[in-house]
Order: C-alpha cells, then sequence, then structure tokens
C-alpha cells in the first residue's frame, strides 16, 4: 500500500469513528459531556473540541503548502483557534454538524493527496509561532494519529461512563468495506 493510499484509508477510518464515537456520546445527557472526567481536556465535549480545534489548525497548514490542494479551499476563510482549549462549538449538535462536515473535507483531502505530495516540505509555524519544516507525509501522518490518540481518550471515557463505542480496530472497518 502506497503511503497516500495508507492516507485515504485513515481518513474514511477517520469518520467511521468519529461516527461510532459521536453515536455513543449522544447517549449522555449534557451535563455528564461536560463532566471533566480528568482527561487532558477534561471532559468528553472537551476533547472532542479539542480534535476539531487541532484538524482545523493542521488542515490550514495544510492549505498553505504549495500544492494549494483544491479540497482543502474550505479551510481558508475559517480563522485559526487562538488556543487548543478554544471551544468552536457550544452544543454537541453543532459540534457533530462541523464534524461531518470536516470529515468530507479530510476525505477529499486524502483523495487529493499524491505520494509525491507527501513527499513534499511543508513550511509552518506551531501556536508558539516557532517555525518548522518538516515532510508533509510525517504531518499527515502526526494528523491521524493525534485523532487517534485522543479519540481512545474519549472511548475510554465512554466506557468509564457505561457506553461500548464498540469495535474500533481499523481492520474491522476494512472488513466492512470488503477491503480484508
Amino acid at each position: 500500500m502506497t503511503i497516500s493510499n495508507h492516507f485515504r484509508l485513515l481518513s474514511r477510518y477517520n469518520q467511521w469513528m468519529n461516527g461510532k464515537v459521536y453515536a455513543a456520546a449522544l447517549q449522555m445527557g449534557v451535563p455528564a459531556l461536560r463532566e471533566d472526567r480528568g482527561a487532558f481536556f477534561g471532559s468528553v465535549f472537551g476533547t472532542l473540541n479539542h480534535i476539531m480545534v487541532a484538524d482545523t489548525i493542521w488542515l490550514k497548514r495544510f492549505a498553505a503548502h504549495p500544492r494549494a490542494f483544491r479540497s482543502l479551499q474550505a479551510m481558508r476563510p475559517i480563522p485559526v483557534p487562538d488556543s487548543l482549549r478554544q471551544t468552536l462549538h457550544d452544543d454537541m449538535p453543532a459540534l457533530q454538524a462541523a464534524r461531518h462536515s470536516m470529515d468530507a473535507v479530510i476525505i477529499a483531502f486524502a483523495e487529493e493527496l499524491t505520494d509525491e505530495d507527501c513527499a513534499s516540505t511543508l513550511s509552518y509555524a506551531t501556536m508558539a509561532g516557532q517555525a518548522f519544516e518538516n515532510e508533509l507525509g510525517l504531518l499527515v501522518g502526526h494528523f491521524f494519529n493525534h485523532q487517534t490518540h485522543h479519540r481512545g481518550q474519549v472511548t475510554t471515557l465512554l466506557s468509564q461512563a457505561g457506553i461500548d463505542v464498540g469495535v474500533t480496530d481499523l481492520v474491522a472497518m476494512a472488513r466492512e468495506e470488503g477491503r480484508s
């Protein structure tokens, strides 16, 4: 499997898992969703919001790549979040709608990526203004890994609250798609 095909697979996994996580999270009441459960970003809602914040930051960085990915044009007018804890959406339905839209952008971006793009360099700055240059493929890999890391926290928080997200394995999604 090429790196660009792997990122296409991860984009579909991202969407599949977000659907499962949001469906499970919606079983909680608003107070339970916002209850600080000791995760990096406090609550289930806070962690789901953080994933959106980080996805926004990275997609905006990817949109600044010299390749000018057409799939990321929708990201250009969206403001860069002020902090990793910024609340982008105040309620779960708005957050879920934004997540659904962003997942479509991520899939389109992954479909547009080539192996040559992944081998190219992206210059960007951190939230603190520190400048870096890295291979785009490394950064896209980090992007997907970050989502998985925090969704893992959310599935743990949901499990602790008695809510089963179900199977979360990438191979389970591939089997559902008939790609085993």
